[in-house]
């Protein structure tokens, strides 16, 4: 590229900065912010329902998986007692 090119795509580069600055600050685009911020505030709001309703399933999946285990815990010392008695009588 020449000097002539370099400097031209500088200066449509800084032209459109400005006008881009400009264009970003306006009223229009305040009032776009407002509305992005707004949406987003309700989509975490929603988001952190779902989270809360996921944590209490898994917290009842972990109570219950918790229960199972004790009571093939007790099943199998149960069963362990019960072939150590029978060992016995023979």
């Amino acid at each position: 590229m020449n000097v002539y090119t370099k400097l031209a795509c500088f200066m449509g580069g800084a032209l459109f900065g400005s006008f881009g600055i400009k264009l970003l600050s306006g009223k229009d685009a305040k009032k776009a912010y407002v509305h992005v911020a707004a949406a987003g505030l309700r989509m975490k709001d929603s988001v952190m329902e779902a989270v809360t309703t996921v944590q209490e399933n898994a917290a009842d999946v972990l109570a219950s998986a918790k229960d199972l285990n004790e009571s093939r815990a007790a099943k199998e010392a149960e069963e362990d007692a019960a072939s150590i008695l029978d060992c016995e009588e023979i």
